[in-house]
């Protein structure tokens, strides 16, 4: 569990956005037990909010009152993976693709572990600093990586949009991770690729400084959305203050 050796402030928002008329986004957010997630569904109308409640749903089920870092992970991992194949039986049952990307984190005494399938994306400010914890996993993504799209060049590419991994859309899982200790003060971001297709890792920096993580939220859903909101639009928002003893994943 994340405390008591943090005071947590967490909030999550969701807005449809300014053209879709379905939010297919969910967020999760278990303070007691240290669980964070944000699911952006995708497969058109009545499929892509299938796929996040249906991860919202496993995870509202998980047993999660860990005595450890590793049975928190195992509890998350159990869901996401029973998740993953109610959705993806749902898929071929209706003969068409449907999936969801998920990011989440969790947290217990002073260490966190993100994990993402997709890009929505999570981040980390320390101080005046901050980082992306996720990669996206997307073909933009790829090409950047490998040097063939500059980042200029990937805002207007035409399949922006299209990601190489998410939940459901096969029988295995895909679950990339990051980890690494809490800090007194660390403010954690998960988000829907809603928020980043209108803001830039520097602007959320400046919007995540100082205040609260109700202030975060609403600042952060208001600004996507001023600026056109051309998705659904989901933060889910934890700052974590008053550090205490340690604790570890082994």
């Amino acid at each position: 569990m994340a405390g008591p050796l943090f005071r947590l402030d967490t909030e999550v928002l969701s807005h449809v956005g300014m053209v879709r008329q379905l939010n297919e986004d969910r967020a999760y957010a278990d303070p007691v037990n240290g669980v964070w997630v944000v699911a952006d569904g995708m497969g058109g109308h009545s499929a892509g909010d299938f796929a996040s409640e249906t991860v919202l749903r496993h995870l509202q089920a998980g047993a999660f009152d860990a005595g450890s870092a590793v049975d928190l992970e195992a509890a998350f991992r159990a869901a996401i993976l029973d998740a993953n194949a109610e959705i993806h039986a749902a898929a071929l049952q209706r003969g068409q693709t449907i999936g969801t990307t998920v990011v989440g984190l969790l947290a217990f005494g002073k260490v966190y572990r993100c994990y993402w399938s997709g890009d929505s994306r999570a981040y980390l400010l320390r101080g005046d600093m901050l980082a992306k914890l996720t990669r996206d996993h997307s073909e933009v993504q790829d090409l950047i990586d490998r040097g063939l799209l500059s980042e200029e060049e990937a805002k207007t590419y035409p399949r922006r949009n299209a990601i190489t991994h998410a939940i459901g859309i096969g029988q295995d899982a895909y679950l990339d991770y990051a980890d690494g200790d809490v800090q007194a003060g660390d403010v954690f971001l998960l988000c829907s690729d809603g928020l980043t297709a209108h803001l830039d890792d520097l602007e959320i920096g400046q919007i995540m400084t100082g205040r609260p993580a109700r202030d975060i939220c609403q600042e952060l859903v208001d600004t996507a959305l001023q600026r056109g909101g051309s998705d659904n639009v989901t933060v889910n928002v934890v700052r974590f203050l008053d550090a205490g003893t340690e604790a570890g994943w082994a």
